[in-house]
């Protein structure tokens, strides 16, 4: 199962050239981040690949996100129909597809949003994107509403699957206790997944950080991390210094191999044959890659 793939809904490619050219951006996006595939075009890699299965993200928090100077007048109206496409892709094909649906955790449509999805056996989980909605650990409001969505998540029986890398300059240690300490707690059992292995792809200083601080409270209390697990979307392997790839391998071990499972960020990751067999240069055993192929974030 790839952990972590994306297919903008008509309504969002609609909405990304505006986003892509609000003022409030400080980066251009990345032209396959606007590229128009579609459900088949991720069938096909994933077929190639031999993926059986997908997690598939909603990207509706993108309407929401406070990197546009300004938000759409429709951007509740976005965010749902976002959300309707990518559940109407489980629906249509529940034996590829698993659904998450997208909100922004600040925004007041974020708890009205997940209260709509509750009991939809096609929905399996909400995706956070701690980045694009410019959160701040250091925020004591913030952490308690991120907490918020984590407890409305729970209680839905939803998953988890959270980008916590923000755009914060520093971030890393200190970030990574305060979500152990004040936001997963919220989840109470839920399955939650951390995107990027905690990063928001490659290998960093920061990402290794964190990492660490995920490492040094699972050896503490291997309970907190039962159901906690880490993807390896956008590690781009391949392009690493050895000595990165060491330390995250390392750190993979302190957590434990079970916690780590297979994911691209399709499309970013386009062709997910190369991208999968790049990852294998991560120095793991055969036995360990035999471990993550059959993971699965349950």
């Amino acid at each position: 199962m790839d952990h972590h793939v994306h297919v903008h809904s008509p309504a969002i490619l609609a909405f990304l050239p505006a986003y892509c050219a609000s003022p409030g951006r400080t980066s251009k996006c990345d032209p396959e981040f606007a590229n128009p595939l579609t459900v088949d075009d991720l069938l096909a890699a994933m077929d190639a690949a031999g993926i059986k299965r997908a997690r598939v993200m909603s990207s509706g928090y993108l309407a929401e996100s406070p990197l546009m100077a300004a938000l759409p007048p429709n951007h509740a109206a976005i965010v749902r129909a976002a959300n309707d496409f990518t559940v109407g892709l489980a629906r249509a094909q529940p034996a590829r597809f698993s659904a998450y649906i997208g909100v922004n955790p600040l925004t007041p449509t974020a708890l009205p949003e997940i209260a709509h999805w509750r009991g939809d056996r096609h929905v399996a989980g909400i995706k956070l994107h701690l980045a694009n909605s410019r959160f701040d650990f250091h925020k004591p409001e913030q952490v308690a509403r991120l907490a918020g969505i984590f407890r409305a998540a729970a209680s839905a029986r939803l998953r988890i699957m959270v980008h916590m890398r923000n755009q914060a300059t520093g971030y890393g240690a200190e970030e990574a206790r305060i979500f152990l300490k004040d936001v997963l707690p919220a989840a109470r059992g839920t399955t939650v997944q951390v995107a990027h292995a905690a990063g928001w792809g490659g290998i960093d200083a920061s990402t290794l950080a964190a990492l660490g601080v995920f490492a040094d409270a699972c050896e503490r209390d291997r309970s907190l991390c039962d159901r906690l697990y880490f993807d390896l979307a956008a590690i781009k392997a391949g392009t690493l210094p050895q000595a990165d790839k060491a330390a995250f391998v390392a750190l993979m071990r302190r957590i434990g191999i079970r916690h780590f499972v297979p994911a691209s960020d399709w499309p970013f990751a386009r062709d997910l044959s190369a991208y999968y067999a790049a990852l294998r240069t991560l120095p793991l055993t055969d036995r360990e890659w035999r471990g993550i192929a059959r993971n699965v974030g349950h």
